[in-house]
């Protein structure tokens, strides 16, 4: 008996394993994560630092599987600049778009590559190293194929079932799958084309042929400069021109290492681009001696004498105008454009589709399906300001997935801008459902210049994302409250999603962004250096905006186009610089420090202690830095030397005495007078 009984119950404990494991199961989680790309890596450094009950959910054998295949020709262009002449880690991550955030400070990129633009192999190398020592929850093997709402007391939760059928029950779901389907247009004859996803890489596969590639953005002008020394001639096709990153300010636009193909096109060396609809297209195939087909084979990938070759036409000057999409579209007599001045009436060997990528809503029951977006013509899945599925409580969407927002506007589809929108939306996680409020920095208001100056001159969070996430100063009498990131779309909601009261003194809002003069960014006068007319600033540049009230959705709606915010009470440019430095006392301190008193009515000065003595004695109402510094024994003591230097320096007038004139201490005269960009009485 004594054998038995252990016996018994070991073979009790595995029966309620195997039951545990049987399609019936169900798994139940606080949080799950769908997909373990960099944004769901992101999310759960977040989730497991804040010790909640999550999960995350991958399909393949590792993270970030979609960078073992794409890009197809293997190299990234995300910047990698580890030699910033700083030691500043968080200034660092401004020029580091592939580093995700975390405690540890060694946990960046630039141990695994330290090339300016890396191999692509190296990104899952990374994020490998990364959910590794940070100990993230990650199954892997986890397909889900289907995905529905239910009430979970009250609340719509959602279960995820995989290929195993397996349940996944959670109460709020973080879709961070991103972009991996291939966007495809149906026209007659399209499945001729060859797709980016299964195009040969080798070069010498498009030797002495002629291509044609659908499309314009990064991943057709890559095809295009990998094959540029093989082919014969290359032609982009496409509904719209060509855009340059360099001129949009948009890292999603064409970049410069990608962009050899214009160099052949403007100086005429047979490549070239062209624009027109994709849905009015058709690609026709003929043999070369005018449909009769010969059964050639191919010789090192070469463009073979009989090999069928392959016409765009319009589907309109088709005889046929009501076929079919087939693989068995001829056309033994093409129109008669095709002979005279058509840009692509010459026939091509190989048609390339490179149109992108889209999100994969198929795994989605109705009741749990976001609806598509408006803009990036469906793509991408609708979302909230606070990256909420529209009409899916609970359910959020993150990293690419999530560039509705901002599509074509900031760098929300990108590692180096998404790894902080996931910030900011576990921050809204903590205040919605642990009742934890938006981490906010109190400072007193003779600190806020300072602390405005810190933060736009080395904070990674605006800077990456700009126009889209901003900071946000609650004036609450002689302090502040500073919130940082705040999503700026979802200002109104600000209280319930931040935790966070905004009082009768109103708040300020410090936002990064580009003029909206669009000058020629190469051109002379493309930037302004004058303080006074900051505004004009075209580069990028800080820009703050004061409000008595909190901005309402009506507000938000009605603003002015291009603007990131409804009209303020007040606004100020600080002058775009060429170094992004701001911090000259003329032409940034200054103006700053007089557009705070404006908005405040409150001196915002320092002075040295000797001076607060005499204005203590001498005036009712002393400087705020007097009352919040030397009053209460603070601040620093003054000496000869020290007014000596400041004078040589030119940073205080060359008064006689060693205290500047009593006219220059009322500070309700000295109100009066202060203007947004008033200049100020001491020379800086």
């Amino acid at each position: 008996m004594g054998l038995l009984q252990p016996l018994f119950w070991l073979l009790s404990v595995l029966v309620l394993v195997l039951a545990g494991s049987g399609p019936n199961n169900t798994l139940r989680h606080e949080y799950c994560v769908l997909g373990a790309g960099p944004a769901g890596l992101q999310m759960g450094f977040f989730l497991s630092r804040s010790q909640r009950d999550y999960v995350i959910l991958e399909r393949n054998a590792g993270p970030g599987s979609f960078f073992n295949k794409y890009p197809r020709h293997r190299k990234l262009i995300s910047i990698n600049k580890i030699y910033t002449g700083r030691r500043n880690k968080e200034f660092n991550l401004r020029h580091d778009w592939n580093s995700l955030l975390s405690d540890r400070p060694d946990l960046l990129f630039q141990r695994i590559s330290r090339e300016l633009y890396p191999s692509a192999d190296d990104f899952p190398r990374y994020l490998s190293m990364f959910e590794q020592e940070l100990g993230l929850k990650v199954k892997y093997g986890v397909d889900i194929g289907s995905i529905k709402a239910v009430d979970l007391n009250g609340n719509q939760g959602y279960i995820l079932t995989d290929q195993k059928g397996v349940n996944y029950q959670c109460s709020v779901l973080l879709v961070s799958t991103g972009l991996w389907v291939p966007q495809k247009v149906d026209f007659l004859g399209s499945d001729l084309m060859e797709g980016y996803e299964s195009i040969p890489t080798d070069p010498e596969e498009f030797t002495d042929q002629a291509v044609l590639i659908l499309g314009k953005g990064n991943a057709a002008f890559e095809t295009a400069q990998s094959i540029l020394g093989r082919a014969s001639r290359i032609h982009l096709y496409s509904p719209s021109p060509v855009r340059l990153a360099w001129q949009t300010h948009y890292v999603g636009d064409l970049r410069a290492v990608n962009n050899e193909l214009l160099d052949t096109y403007q100086l005429k060396s047979l490549d070239g681009l062209v624009e027109g609809r994709l849905e009015e297209i058709a690609i026709v195939r003929r043999g070369r001696d005018g449909g009769k087909k010969k059964t050639q084979k191919k010789r090192s990938g070469r463009s073979v004498e009989g090999k069928d070759q392959l016409y765009l036409t319009l589907s309109v000057l088709l005889d046929d105008r009501n076929g079919n999409k087939t693989s068995m579209v001829t056309a033994q007599n093409l129109p008669g454009y095709h002979t005279d001045n058509f840009s692509l009436r010459q026939p091509y060997d190989r048609v390339i589709r490179c149109l992108g990528f889209r999100f994969n809503f198929s795994i989605f029951d109705g009741s749990a399906r976001p609806p598509q977006s408006s803009g990036a013509r469906g793509r991408l899945p609708g979302v909230t300001a606070w990256y909420e599925g529209r009409g899916t409580p609970n359910l959020f969407v993150l990293g690419t997935a999530a560039h509705s927002r901002d599509y074509r506007m900031s760098a929300g589809g990108f590692v180096h801008g998404f790894r902080y929108t996931v910030r900011s939306v576990h921050k809204i996680l903590e205040q919605r459902y642990h009742n934890i409020a938006w981490p906010a920095t109190k400072l007193p208001l003779i600190q806020l210049q300072s602390w405005i100056l810190r933060r736009v001159n080395e904070a990674s969070g605006p800077y990456q994302m700009f126009g889209v996430l901003g900071d946000i100063i609650l004036l609450q009498g002689s302090h502040c409250e500073y919130l940082e990131e705040f999503p700026l779309q979802a200002l109104p909601q600000l209280p319930a999603l931040s935790g966070r009261h905004v009082s009768e003194r109103g708040l300020l809002v410090l936002v990064m962004q580009y003029g909206l003069n669009h000058t020629d960014t190469l051109g002379a006068g493309r930037a302004e250096s004058e303080w006074t007319k900051a505004w004009r600033s075209n580069f990028l540049h800080p820009v703050l905006y004061y409000y008595k009230t909190l901005p309402t959705e009506k507000d938000m709606r009605q603003r002015p186009v291009g603007w990131p915010l409804p009209r303020p009470e007040a606004v100020h440019h600080m002058v775009e610089d060429f170094l992004t430095e701001w911090d000259q006392p003329i032409s940034h301190s200054q103006p700053l420090r007089r557009f705070l008193e404006h908005c405040l009515q409150t001196d915002l000065r320092a002075f040295y202690a000797e001076t607060c003595f005499l204005m203590s004695l001498t005036s009712r109402n002393p400087p705020l830095f007097c009352r919040q510094g030397y009053l209460r024994k603070q601040g620093i003591v003054g000496n000869s030397h020290l007014w000596q230097h400041a004078r040589e320096a030119g940073l205080m007038p060359d008064y006689q005495g060693d205290v500047a004139p009593s006219d220059d201490t009322s500070v309700p005269e000295y109100l009066t007078h202060a203007g947004a960009a008033v200049v100020s009485a001491i020379n800086f």
